[in-house]
């Protein structure tokens, strides 16, 4: 039954993706160009676990020959807290990672070939009363999530070495976001209190418990005046 329906998908033009009879746009196997990216450095204990799973994704069972392709990888994620209690505390986390990489040619002047945007999104439930539980959980929670990025990373690799055609990509929200006075901060000086800007969703974090909205990281000054001021 299976080889049959595999014959039937050959018959319509699909062809697996990581097969070993799957060509590049520009010559040769997928699995050989995949075999050689150099995926770059990347900072942190999540981004050596994420380097990892895009090493090993990218190689398969085969050696590494990373010799053509240099993948750099920029990630973050974002923890926000659900099912808030009483006492402040949270029952659930979800976890949403995020990633902008860019294929470069290995050359005096690397060309920029291909970038795109891939996300992910998990989730642990809290356990407060035990410690060591909670620390091995958010360390599985990153793993998870590095691990289904690099996923989706080399699958818009190999995507792009079969078709050549750009990959998706995140569009910045046009125009400045709103942002909200953070009460958990000191003012910078009599006349400038610190402001907290919003998500893509267009929430706060201090409303519900997201680690960090903004990507950057950076925080925002507000004179007493109302208007923008410089941090």
């Amino acid at each position: 039954m299976a080889a049959a329906l595999l014959l039937a998908l050959g018959g319509c033009g699909f062809q697996p993706l990581y097969g070993g009879n799957g060509e590049a746009a520009g010559g040769g196997t997928i699995p050989d160009k995949l075999r050689q990216v150099y995926v770059a450095g990347i900072p942190e204990r999540y981004g050596q676990e994420l380097r990892l799973f895009l090493q090993q994704d990218m190689a398969g069972a085969s050696p590494e020959d990373p010799t053509g392709y240099v993948l750099q990888v920029n990630s973050f994620v974002m923890n926000e807290s659900l099912d808030i209690h009483a006492d402040n505390t949270s029952g659930r986390t979800r976890a949403s990672g995020h990633a902008h990489w860019t294929l470069r040619t290995v050359a005096a002047a690397p060309v920029v070939l291909a970038q795109g945007d891939a996300q992910a999104m998990d989730g642990e439930n809290e356990t407060y009363e035990q410690y060591f539980a909670q620390n091995l959980n958010q360390a599985a929670l990153a793993r998870r999530v590095a691990n289904t990025l690099a996923e989706r990373i080399t699958q818009q690799v190999a995507i792009w070495f079969r078709t050549q055609a750009p990959p998706p990509q995140r569009t910045p929200v046009a125009g400045p976001r709103p942002s909200y006075v953070d009460p958990n901060v000191m003012p910078n000086s009599s006349t400038e209190i610190q402001e907290q800007p919003v998500g893509e969703d267009g929430m706060p974090a201090m409303a519900i418990g997201r680690t960090n909205p903004n990507p950057s990281g950076a925080s925002e000054s507000q004179p007493a005046n109302g208007t923008t001021g410089t941090p």
